[in-house]
């Protein structure tokens, strides 16, 4: 029986090539030590208006602090993950006062989660073609990206996938932190791989890089504070203490990541589906500011950006504009203060303000 569990736990990993991922590994379906954390974090607030996080069973516990809470039936989760790195700049060597900035995981021609999904989908049906015929009907496997009320990445961790940084993301030693990561639970009992050793060691630039200050210390971030979340989780106006933090972010931040030494050779991606949609990277904020619907659908069909909606966009390219220092936006301002969105309005009534009394950057 080892045998064959050391067989399956190989052919898994060999789908996972197949279907084009950089890494796979199997971790125990048990509750790590990490997660004892997460209640706390949900109490003190830091998960803002993402409600999703706080889904609970009937008993009242969240889901996503136990994975018995929701999988009992899983013994083993099966971690995929694929780079989605680009040659183009990052976020910390661009100064053009004119473009914002959106994350480099939303530049790609499809939406990641359908992408990852479809490869996992190939692993889980070859994990179960591996399986005597007999055994089949017995086996349960559940395959997620981003969706199921689990914590990816404590499992990636224990999946020697990579280690948990100092900024929350999965960081591996030769491929960095631009991952995709994807899970399977599954009823089959693998041996698990070794947890991938921290090798952040005293390095806190991801801390000090942060201009919201919202890796709080290092492993704890507070949504709240995040840019991440402040351009596309949160609904309607983003809090004014927020605003210049910001920076020229219109969708995501990437900074923590661009500053993380292990980045600095980071591979680019082979998956064609990664490649960068033409005038995502840098795109021009009045291009993103004056976006009606229709082309709003069309720019951003298949893509994540469509979660901030347009009204998140627009609202987000005006405060960028107001960061900007270029008072060359002054006249599309003053468009935007008119505009039916109370957000937009509100936003540029503000950047107005900020560039005809701050001293151009």
């Amino acid at each position: 029986m080892a045998s064959q569990i050391s067989d399956m736990k190989a052919i898994v990993k060999r789908a996972a090539e197949a279907a084009g991922f950089d890494l796979a590994g199997v971790a125990p379906a048990s509750d790590a030590a990490e997660l004892k954390y997460f209640p706390e974090w949900i109490a003190a607030g830091h998960a803002g208006e993402m409600k999703y996080l706080e889904a609970r069973d009937d008993r009242g516990d969240l889901k996503r602090s136990s994975i018995a809470r929701v999988a009992p039936w899983a013994r083993s989760v099966v971690v995929c993950a694929i780079n989605y790195n680009t040659e183009n700049p990052y976020s910390t060597q661009v100064r053009d006062a004119e473009r914002g900035w959106i994350s480099r995981y939303a530049w790609s021609q499809d939406d990641y989660h359908e992408a990852v999904l479809r490869r996992l989908k190939q692993v889980e049906a070859a994990l179960r073609q591996a399986m005597p015929a007999e055994q089949r009907p017995a086996l349960t496997t559940r395959s997620y990206v981003d969706t199921g009320p689990i914590v990816e990445r404590i499992f990636a961790k224990y999946a020697g996938v990579g280690w948990i940084g100092k900024n929350t993301c999965i960081i591996h030693q030769k491929k960095g932190s631009w991952l995709f990561l994807g899970v399977i639970l599954t009823s089959l009992e693998l041996a698990p791989d070794m947890p991938a050793p921290d090798r952040c060691g005293t390095c806190t630039r991801c801390i000090e890089a942060c201009p919201t200050d919202a890796i709080l210390a290092p492993y704890q971030l507070d949504s709240n504070k995040c840019i991440s979340y402040l351009t596309i989780e949160k609904r309607g106006s983003i809090p004014e203490e927020m605003r210049v933090g910001m920076g020229r972010h219109v969708f995501g931040c990437d900074i923590c990541q661009d500053v993380c030494p292990w980045n600095r050779k980071a591979p680019v991606a082979t998956a064609p589906e990664f490649e960068s949609r033409p005038g995502l990277v840098n795109p021009a904020l009045a291009w993103l500011a004056e976006m009606s619907a229709e082309e709003f659908r069309e720019v951003f069909r298949g893509s994540p950006i469509r979660r901030t909606k347009r009204s998140g966009l627009r609202r987000n390219a005006a405060i960028a504009m107001g960061n900007s220092g270029n008072k060359e936006f002054l006249p599309l301002l003053d468009q935007l203060v008119g505009d039916e969105d109370q957000s937009v309005r509100e936003s540029a009534d503000w950047a107005k303000t900020r560039l005809l009394t701050s001293v151009e950057e």
